[in-house]
Parts: structure tokens; sequence; C-alpha cells
């Protein structure tokens, strides 16, 4: 589960991480007096204001930027609030912008130059260890660093079973350049931001930029927290964090049936029981010549009421032009599946795209026979082999 900068570091916070003074604002009026709350509590004369999204590259895409005035503030809120904001994670439709973090600014100056670093731990699951990734060249470059310097990325494995050591949190403060004070409290800064990733469950947490202030502060700058969906019954504070308005509508809609669903970017339509044999479904689409456009799976229970559910989210997708689903009937058995494949089309009413429906293991013939006498638009295959070729066929057809 994905949670907003604002929620991230309300999370980072809890176990001690040094992030900056801010709050949430979701008017102008907001805005401006959250500005001259934190001009009284903390002294600033500057803010960032920032667009809250579940996207990185806001800065580039002018969603985050530096007041000097409270009048900056204004005008600042009122551009970005309501804005579409279009970065490179959003693609080209954008995300409308309905909140904003108003933070205090900790670009003094001071007796040092501020550094912007890069920090994130993340599971390496090759090695079935965590992996921090850091660099001295922080900042929203970070992406062109990794690709034309990747000398200046570095990677620490960590045993989960021990944690982060001592001498790991030293070496790593080491190659980020530091010395003195800065050393002491990037060494400190490691520990906690490992502590706030295990103990909040995270899958990822990202901190670009790390920032060291003019006086040797390390503070969290930024902050990408995703949270392990399956560990959320742990967390339900963090799980009342979810905003349901940044979330793809079709998958929101999909786990409100308790369907397994992702969106992608293809044109053919995928229903399946099982993660496994849906993504050997998906690799058979793309064999065959076209592209799936999503991840389903039905579960092992693909009654009537499962199966219609699935259509109707399935075809929604404009971009869908056929679908193929793909059912083993093992703990459920494939003429019950394909009688709940008849009755969620006559539900549904007139379907425009050719559905394919491969049905595999306990009463597989049968299950053929009812769908092929079923008077419906709907192809039959009993081997993958077939469900491919038909795939191909209806494609080429359109």
């Amino acid at each position: 589960m994905n949670v907003h900068e604002y929620q991230g570091k309300s999370i980072l916070k809890s176990f001690g991480v040094p992030v900056p003074e801010g709050y949430l604002a979701e008017s102008v009026d907001a805005a401006v007096e959250i500005a001259k709350k934190l001009q009284a509590t903390t002294g600033t004369e500057k803010w960032a204001v920032k667009a809250q999204i579940h996207a990185g590259g806001r800065g580039k895409g002018g969603g985050v930027k530096i007041a000097k005035t409270l009048d900056d503030v204004k005008t600042y809120a009122s551009q970005i609030l309501g804005m579409t904001l279009v970065t490179h994670q959003t693609g080209p439709v954008g995300k409308l912008v309905r909140k904003l973090l108003i933070e205090e600014n900790i670009f003094y100056p001071g007796e040092s130059e501020p550094q912007e670093f890069y920090m994130s731990f993340l599971m390496n699951r090759q090695t079935s260890r965590i992996v921090a990734m850091y660099s001295p060249k922080g900042g929203m470059d970070i992406e062109g660093v990794a690709a034309e310097t990747p000398e200046f990325i570095f990677k620490e494995e960590i045993d989960p079973k021990v944690g982060i050591q001592a001498f790991q949190c030293r070496k790593m403060a080491f190659n980020l350049g530091l010395s003195g004070e800065a050393f002491k409290a990037m060494v400190k800064f490691i520990a906690l931001l490992y502590k706030a990733y295990i103990g909040s469950d995270a899958s990822m947490v990202e901190i670009n930029p790390l920032f060291k202030t003019s006086d040797n502060k390390i503070i969290a700058a930024d902050a990408k927290v995703n949270i392990d969906g399956n560990a959320l019954y742990r967390h339900p504070d963090i799980e009342s964090m979810r905003d349901l308005t940044e979330e793809d509508p079709m998958e929101v809609e999909a786990s409100n049936h308790n369907l397994n669903f992702v969106k992608l970017n293809g044109n053919v339509g995928c229903m399946v029981n099982g993660a496994g044999l849906a993504m050997a479904t998906m690799d058979i689409i793309k064999l065959s010549g076209g592209d799936p456009a999503n991840f389903l799976d039905v579960g092992g229970t693909a009654n009537a009421q499962r199966v219609e559910q699935a259509f109707r989210i399935i075809l929604r997708d404009p971009n869908v032009k056929a679908i193929l689903v793909n059912i083993f009937g093992g703990i459920v058995r494939c003429d019950r599946v394909a009688n709940g494949i008849v009755e969620a089309y006559k539900n549904i009413g007139k379907i425009t795209v050719p559905i394919i429906v491969r049905l595999q293991g306990t009463n597989a013939e049968m299950a053929k026979d009812i769908i092929d006498k079923s008077g419906l638009k709907v192809h039959s295959a009993i081997a993958l082999q077939d469900a491919a070729d038909l795939v191909k066929q209806v494609m080429n057809q359109n």
C-alpha cells in the first residue's frame, strides 16, 4: 500500500527519524494559516509547498515550490491545488492534486554547505536480505546518476536475522563523504530509518533527498513509503491512511469484491484462478501476439457472482479487445464454472468483445459442451495451445 509523503513522514517520525515540521492543507486558506503557524513555532522565513500525490517527480512537474513570503504561499497553493500534475511516474494522464504539505524551510545559511543524498531500504528477494541503496548525489536527478555515473550508487546488504550493524551505519556514512557532527548524525539517522522500515512492515522506504543542513543536521526532506499489504492487519493505524482517490478505480472495485486485480496496459483481458496460472496465461497471451490488459485471479471459488464481477471489471477497460478465461477445475468443478460463465454472460447483457474460455480439470469435457451449447458468442478450448490459437485468431480479426 502506498501512502502520501506527509503520511510517510508521520510514520518515520513515530520511530524517531528526523523530518521537517509540516502540516497538511486541503485549501489555500489552510495553507496560509499553516505557514503562519510554522513561522511562529519554528521561526522559518520560507516554506515548502508540496503537492501530495502517489507519484515521484513532483518537483520537475511543478508540484513543489519554495515560498519566500506568505503571499507566495497563497499563490503557489492556488496554483498547485486542483492542478493535474504530470510526472514521469503518472504518465500523460497525470494525477489531480487534492492535498498540500506545507513545511518549514531547511535550506538556511550556516557554517557549512547543505547537501542532498539518496537513501532507501528494500528487500533483495534473490538473496533474502534487506538492501540499503544510497548515494552522495541525491535529488531530482537520481535516475540520471544511476544511469550515467553508477559508481556513485552504493549498496549494503543486511541480514534480517541480526539487523543492521553499527559498523554498517558507519560505513554508509563514510561512503557519503561525511565527517564530524554530520557523520555522527547520519549514523544515528540510518539506524533509525532501518528501525522504521522494519517496524512498519514496509516493502520500501525511499528518502530523496536525504538532507544535511548547514548546521550538520540530517533530515528526511522527502519520504516515499510503501507498506506490505499482507502486514496491514498488524497496523490498523497505517491501513487507515489508504487514499482510494489515488488508486486505480478498477483495482479498488476489484478489492471490494475480494478479487486480486492489477491493471496493465495491454489489449487482452485475463480471468484466471491461481496466481501461477495467471502468470502462465499472460505469457501465452504474449506468445500469441497480444498483450495482457490485467492480472485477475478470481481464486478457488469461481462461482457465477465472482465471474460476473470479474467480467464487469475487465470490460470497463476500453483497451480490451478480447478476454481469455483460463480456469483449472481442481477445487471447483469445470462444469460449475461453465454454468457460472453462461449465467454471468446473460446477466451482463451484450458483450461486444470475443471471449475465449479454457477449462481444464474435473469435468472439463462437460464444461466445454455447456459452453458450446449455450448459444453465446464464446469460444471454448481445453488445451492451452488451443486457447492461444483462438486468442491469435480473434485478435487478427480485430
